[in-house]
């Protein structure tokens, strides 16, 4: 197969100068905005236990929602491929990060809920889950952990 390269282009603004800069750490607001293209921004800011603002997305929950919006797109395709028709997906992802001398996660643990159509294999739907981790490109960038625990139920209305 022959290698191709994707490239990706985004703009971080930070927005949180109130005045004087980073004069000390206590100064500046974490706000930034995250643009590329013709996109909606994303406002983000850092996680509150860091002096960041709530409302607005961190890198952290970034990263989470990159990893189990990569699963779950790869899930999807690998569904429609196989004839298993999913009628809706719903991820309560969580990632673990530990501070210290050097911070960082030790790992994501995606809990997707399934439901898909009356009679399709269930246990096939499950065995997509771990060929949709193989694929997934950004849990193959990480160096932790990316566990699945998906609950699959067929549809009860059709």
């Amino acid at each position: 197969m022959a290698h191709r390269e994707h490239h990706y282009q985004v703009n971080v603004t930070w927005t949180g100068n109130q005045g004087s800069g980073t004069a000390s750490y206590k100064s500046y607001q974490r706000d930034y905005d995250i643009s590329a293209g013709k996109k909606r921004p994303i406002s983000g800011s850092s996680d509150p236990a860091f002096l960041g603002d709530a409302t607005r997305w961190n890198p952290e929950e970034l990263l989470v929602a990159s990893v189990s919006a990569c699963h779950k797109l790869w899930y999807l395709h690998l569904c429609a491929e196989a004839g298993i028709c999913v009628y809706s997906y719903l991820d309560r992802a969580e990632g673990t990060m530990t501070e210290g001398e050097k911070g960082c996660f030790t790992g994501i643990t995606l809990r997707p809920e399934i439901t898909i159509r009356s009679g399709d294999d269930l246990a096939l739907a499950d065995q997509l889950h771990h060929r949709a981790h193989e694929l997934c490109f950004i849990a193959n960038s990480l160096n932790f952990p990316v566990l699945c625990e998906p609950v699959i139920v067929h549809d009860t209305m059709s």
